[in-house]
């Protein structure tokens, strides 16, 4: 409404002697049913798997705040990441075993669970063995330590913004999924995780 006013007051001022009384009258009312059809418009409900997406953003997001200081591997890039590999922290993976990223491993500290790849142009499943975290945010500090320690994701540490982060994160042949930085890049558009840079 404070828009429209001032966008009378601006006319007026123009056309201080060719301006009627039913110009006003006119913007005035076009700026009061703007308004009221933009009040008027109902909210986005929110779902249930929305409200899950925002505590898991909330529980993860200091974590990863924290990472980005110690290793420089943007809060953005980590928060995408470990929704995409994890389903929001819902994969059994995330669950039984605190890996939200995915991380392969063998040894005391590993479980062996089924998982899809992309080889040869087709998705295949797999049985491979993966890391076993006491924390989420133990894996997230192994998480951005492997990228800020690994020369292979130097252009990570490097980039100038998340596309360019995920694109190098994507080059350096993290996943295997030749969508992988794309999907990462719009899951931090929709869910605003560049914020937490």
């Amino acid at each position: 409404m404070r828009r429209w006013w001032r966008k009378v007051k601006r006319i007026v001022r123009r056309h201080r002697r060719g301006v009627s009384v039913t110009a006003i009258v006119f913007l005035l009312l076009c700026g009061l049913v703007g308004w009221g059809v933009h009040r008027a418009t109902p909210p986005t409900p929110v779902t249930p798997a929305d409200r899950q997406r925002q505590v898991f953003i909330k529980q993860v997001a200091p974590v990863a705040q924290r990472a980005q200081r110690v290793t420089g591997v943007p809060a953005s890039i980590t928060l995408a990441q470990a929704a995409l590999e994890s389903d929001w922290g819902q994969s059994e993976l995330a669950r039984k075993y605190n890996n939200l990223f995915g991380v392969k491993g063998t040894g005391t500290d590993s479980a062996m669970m089924l998982t899809k790849e992309y080889v040869n142009g087709q998705w295949i499943t797999v049985r491979a063995s993966f890391v076993v975290y006491p924390t989420w945010q133990a894996a997230v500090m192994a998480h951005d330590e492997l990228l800020a320690g690994n020369q292979r994701y130097a252009g990570v540490l490097r980039a100038p913004s998340y596309v360019a982060a995920a694109r190098a994160l994507q080059n350096g042949g993290y996943a295997s999924d030749p969508d992988y930085a794309a999907k990462l890049i719009r899951l931090i558009r929709q869910y605003h995780l560049d914020r937490y840079d």
